[in-house]
């Protein structure tokens, strides 16, 4: 079986699993990669960047190298073990559906009136300070990371699978599962995690740019998602995040960004879709988790166009 349909069958099979059974509470290979990242952290920290490209080049290098080597075990094998590997992966790179459970639990605290409890999830979706923020606030910060986290733990994680099979999708969750261990700018991190959070930003580009497009196509008003791409995304710190959030602000009609509240430490972004979009509502929880599984599917389906239309370029020349 070609590698392109092997990829369409395992991929497909990967987010369906993810659907069904979303991350295991105990055991789930992300979390083992961080362990695993910690401790070579605790071998390498140095104040510098040098030591900090030396973790990168470790941790990121070493995920794509265990993809590389399952992937070449497989490789003689029947094409049910080459699906049932590409499905393994995918299922254990994505994050689709606990990261709407999360996002729904928070807007059910919110409705509910409950705004401790809503505090108390909150960092289990992103790494805003909930004790700063209002029921509003957080809903806000929601949405905005159902928006990111679409990019980050689902369709930049495709796209990779797509271009590099097995490892690419292992890689890409590696450098992204970095990024969030070391790559903010605390004292701490500054120099050591600037390579993981430039590799982020370089491997997120396109998923970021493919996220924002399904948005456009799939979100209930378009020419208000290209609007706000075009007028606010580079606006946005994050070359990545900003089109993300943008589209998500215009195809929502909402108004994302402003104050945030990270650790004590206060940011004052621009704020994305803010002459069109009204201010963010417990409602609209929903309405992001809904546009984020079907940005989700458009995504298979464009990464599954694309690389069965390399394959048959490919053959033609052959």
């Amino acid at each position: 079986m070609r590698a392109d349909r092997v990829f369409a069958y395992g991929a497909t099979a990967g987010l369906i699993g993810d659907r069904i059974l979303g991350d295991p509470r105990r055991g789930h290979p992300v979390a083992a990669f961080g362990r695993a990242a910690a401790a070579v952290e605790r071998s390498l920290w140095r104040d510098d960047r040098a030591r900090g490209l030396l973790h990168t080049l470790v941790c990121a290098g070493g995920a794509a190298a265990v993809g590389a080597l399952g992937a070449r075990a497989v490789r003689s094998r029947p094409a049910a073990a080459r699906i049932a590997l590409t499905a393994a992966a995918t299922w254990a790179v994505v994050g689709g559906t606990s990261l709407g459970r999360e996002a729904r639990a928070i807007g059910g605290a919110l409705a509910a009136g409950d705004i401790e409890v809503a505090r108390e999830r909150l960092p289990h979706l992103c790494g805003r300070d909930p004790q700063a923020l209002d029921g509003q606030q957080m809903a806000r910060a929601v949405v905005e990371s159902v928006a990111e986290n679409t990019s980050d733990a689902v369709v930049g994680a495709l796209v990779w699978g797509a271009v590099a099979g097995v490892p690419g999708l292992l890689a890409f969750r590696a450098v992204n599962t970095l990024d969030a261990m070391v790559g903010h700018r605390s004292p701490r991190y500054l120099r050591y995690g600037w390579a993981s959070a430039r590799l982020d930003d370089l491997a997120g580009w396109p998923g970021a740019r493919l996220t924002a497009a399904a948005a456009v196509l799939a979100g209930p008003d378009r020419r208000g998602a290209v609007r706000a791409w075009r007028a606010d995304a580079a606006a946005h710190p994050s070359p990545n995040a900003g089109p993300v959030e943008a589209s998500f602000a215009g195809a929502l009609g909402v108004r994302l960004g402003g104050t945030l509240a990270y650790g004590g430490r206060i940011e004052h972004r621009a704020v994305l879709n803010g002459g069109a979009g009204r201010p963010v509502r417990v409602a609209d929880i929903e309405r992001a988790v809904r546009l984020s599984r079907q940005v989700t599917w458009l995504t298979l389906g464009a990464c599954v166009a694309a690389r069965t239309l390399v394959a048959r370029v490919r053959g033609g020349r052959a």
